[in-house]
């Protein structure tokens, strides 16, 4: 937690983006005692891929939730080093500022590689909201103890809405902006649902749900 308190304090909370001309999903499957990162660069705005790359590492940590990012980050960032061509924006299957102490995976390792990051999950850590309307591009926030920590989203109608904060060098607009211009069709942005292929299904790999603090 002092690694996360350090960390948390390096989080850019505003836009440091140049022209997007592409951008990289990142997911994680895990088998037995290995986790398997990947990360796949598609090219913006027409999401056609250009490059993956995959890493495999033995687990070191714990499943905790809120601290995800230690299980997680070792792989993926083997998985970037890999990579010839550097996303100008990476969104990630999981928390950004939406987390209890404000560092969730897209931040921890959006700072860990200075690069512009979004938190994209799929179900709630913490906080409160209002459900959005059934529209696609429909929105509310997400609040902690009276602060905006991200927006929940809904990218398809009649789907369960995405959990979006800011990873870093982002604002929270713009985040949502690039979660709904990657969504084609799905409830899942197409970066999230790529890296999920080629971290998971593809290769037997189980990608369990990060449980929420509710649940415990």
């Amino acid at each position: 937690m002092s690694i996360q308190e350090r960390l948390r304090h390096k989080v850019v909370t505003v836009n440091v983006l140049g022209p997007v001309r592409t951008v990289a999903g990142v997911d994680i499957g895990f088998r037995h005692n290995l986790a398997r990162a990947a990360v796949v660069v598609l090219s913006y705005p027409d999401l056609a891929m250009e490059e993956r790359a995959t890493a495999e590492l033995p687990i070191q940590f714990p499943y905790v939730p809120g601290l995800l990012a230690f299980r997680e980050a070792p792989a993926t960032l083997a998985a970037f080093e890999k990579l010839a061509v550097i996303p100008d924006l990476v969104i990630f299957d999981g928390q950004g500022l939406a987390h209890p102490r404000r560092l969730g995976i897209a931040s921890h390792v959006g700072v860990l590689l200075d690069l512009p990051s979004i938190g994209c999950a799929k179900s709630r850590l913490c906080g409160e909201h209002q459900e959005p309307g059934n529209e696609p591009g429909a929105w509310s926030w997400l609040y902690d103890q009276g602060e905006v920590i991200g927006a929940v989203v809904r990218s398809k109608a009649d789907a369960d809405p995405l959990f979006v904060s800011i990873g870093h060098k982002i604002d929270l607009p713009t985040a949502i902006h690039y979660v709904l211009s990657c969504c084609r069709n799905n409830r899942l942005p197409e970066t999230t649902r790529l890296a999920h292929l080629a971290a998971g299904e593809a290769h037997g790999m189980d990608q369990p749900r990060q449980r929420s603090l509710f649940e415990l």
